[in-house]
C-alpha cells in the first residue's frame, strides 16, 4: 500500500484497514514463531504498512 493510496482513504476506512492489518501482523508473527514462514519478509512489509496507516491517522487527528 503506497502513501498515495493511504491518503485517498477516509478516516473510517483507515481505521478498518489498520485493525485488519494489525491482526494480520500478529497472526504472521505467531505463525512464524510456531513454524518458520516461507517468506519472513512478509512480516516486515505488513509492519511497515501498519506504521504508515498509524502515522496517517495521527496526522489527521492533529489537523
Amino acid at each position: 500500500m503506497k502513501k498515495k493510496e493511504i491518503k485517498e482513504l477516509s478516516v473510517e476506512e483507515l481505521k478498518l484497514k489498520y485493525a485488519e492489518l494489525k491482526k494480520e501482523h500478529a497472526d504472521l508473527k505467531m505463525a512464524h514463531f510456531v513454524t518458520p514462514l516461507e517468506n519472513p519478509l512478509q512480516i516486515r512489509k505488513v509492519r511497515r504498512i501498519v506504521a504508515r496507516l498509524a502515522t496517517e491517522l495521527t496526522n489527521r487527528e492533529n489537523q
